[in-house]
């Protein structure tokens, strides 16, 4: 493993989540302890407005030298997968997908209209046409070595088997259990960490 310094690891968060998010806290908490640099941009609720976020923060990283490692949940997952399939240097990335949005075109089809942030008071506005710029956002899967995939059997949001299926090739750390934020995520970062921080 080169040293943690070359790694900057960017957290992807979910629908409505934000940096203040219990995934977000551990990961800055973990990766501050590793001397690894971190970042977790507040993603926009237009899925246009977020990827333009996330690649504007891969892009200073990479200015700044660093290696570029992605964590994905949920939306956040999907996102990640856009970025791993259409960055000019992708090939030189690696992410960790934990209980990725397969289809979001089709499981957000229902949320239009006013909703309330996960961590604050924030009415965020999700327009009818943010599933038509989801839609454009699906990608195929290529060089699937480059992502691990974490699915948890016992999510109540998304299905566990779309997840595996999604994602052939991948490194799979299917979970028996625990839920879709990934309640337990202590105990599984220790497999992750060892994906991101190798070349």
């Amino acid at each position: 493993m080169s040293q943690p310094s070359d790694f900057c690891v960017i957290y992807l968060h979910g629908f409505r989540s934000s940096p203040e998010s219990s995934k977000a806290q551990l990961l800055a908490q973990w990766l501050g302890q590793d001397g690894v640099r971190y970042d977790c941009p507040a993603l926009d609720i237009s899925p246009l407005a977020a990827i333009d976020h996330a690649s504007q923060t891969v892009e200073h990283a990479l200015s700044e030298g660093f290696h570029i490692r992605l964590i994905g949940s949920s939306l956040g997952g999907f996102y990640a997968s856009w970025l791993m399939e259409r960055h000019p240097k992708r090939e030189a990335f690696k992410a960790v997908l934990i209980n990725p949005a397969c289809a979001p075109a089709r499981d957000l089809a229902d949320q239009v209209g006013p909703l309330k942030s996960w961590h604050s008071e924030e009415i965020l506005q999700f327009q009818a046409d943010y599933i038509d710029d989801l839609r454009s956002m699906e990608v195929p899967l290529t060089q699937p070595e480059r992502y691990m995939l974490v699915a948890a059997k016992g999510d109540e949001l998304l299905d566990w088997n779309e997840m595996v299926a999604r994602y052939p090739g991948a490194l799979h750390h299917v979970v028996e259990g625990s839920d879709h934020s990934l309640s337990d995520f202590p105990d599984h970062w220790p497999v992750m960490r060892e994906f991101l921080l190798s070349r």
